[in-house]
């Protein structure tokens, strides 16, 4: 390998692809918060393994822990509007605010007697460059749901796009998440997540370039209005971060 192309490797292997959103590890279920309701979610992650070398600005991954607070309204029976507090602690350098954003969200009435639950989420994020090299950037999130008895399955499709910053002329990324939950006794459901990033829409990734992570976990019901989720997010591939430890409690209230 010459001593040109060495480096080159190295800040492709090493650098923060988007698989999923490292401050938000969820996969959205169908259902809206309800009118006149208020939803805070805290999700508290840490990437234990993760990058070791920045790419300009962006700082490496590895133990950086992120914190966001989630404060979702319900405005009608099927439309919701979220904020967010970016939060996080980069090694050696202390707590640190990572961003902010906003996100509308619609679902499909039950009325409509839809064969699934269908909703859709709109993601408009501020992010410092220490952490996402574009300034403005959109995730557009369809959300579909089914359920079978005990047994859940969401999926979400989504695709990102920067609006402000150098990956502005690189299209659409595909970034899907999907989620399978079984009630085994209620209030606690077990769950496998999966977050991964595949490149462009147009132009998919080769294979050993892509980002697949599994998260194996599940859900507590504390009360009818709190929910706690924990998780341990493994790689399948070499790319992106590849250990995350992650919690997230919701309150409705």
């Amino acid at each position: 390998m010459s001593a040109r192309i060495a480096p080159l490797l190295l800040l492709v292997l090493s650098a923060p692809l988007c698989a999923q959103d490292a401050f938000e590890i969820q996969v959205y279920e169908y259902a809206t918060v309800p009118a006149g309701r208020w939803d805070l979610e805290t999700h508290l992650n840490y990437v234990a393994k993760g990058s070791t070398v920045g790419v300009g600005d962006v700082a490496p991954t590895e133990h950086q822990t992120h914190l966001t607070f989630e404060l979702t309204r319900g405005i009608t029976p099927f439309f919701e509007m979220a904020g967010y507090l970016v939060l996080a602690n980069l090694p050696g350098d202390g707590p640190d605010f990572a961003g902010w954003r906003l996100r509308p969200r619609v679902s499909a009435p039950e009325e409509w007697h839809l064969p699934v639950g269908l909703s859709l989420s709109l993601e408009v994020g501020f992010p410092r460059p220490t952490y996402e090299e574009n300034s403005v950037t959109l995730e557009v999130r369809p959300v579909i749901e089914k359920a079978f008895g005990p047994v859940q399955i969401d999926v979400n499709p989504v695709v990102g796009h920067a609006l402000k910053g150098p990956g502005t002329s690189e299209g659409w990324d595909f970034e899907p998440g999907a989620r399978l939950a079984v009630t085994v006794i209620p209030p606690v459901d077990v769950s496998v997540e999966y977050y991964g990033s595949l490149g462009s829409v147009t132009d998919l990734l080769p294979s050993n370039q892509q980002v697949h992570l599994f998260f194996l976990g599940g859900d507590v019901s504390l009360t009818n209005d709190i929910v706690w989720n924990v998780g341990v997010g493994l790689a399948a591939t070499d790319m992106g971060d590849q250990t995350i430890l992650k919690t997230r409690l919701g309150w409705i209230f």
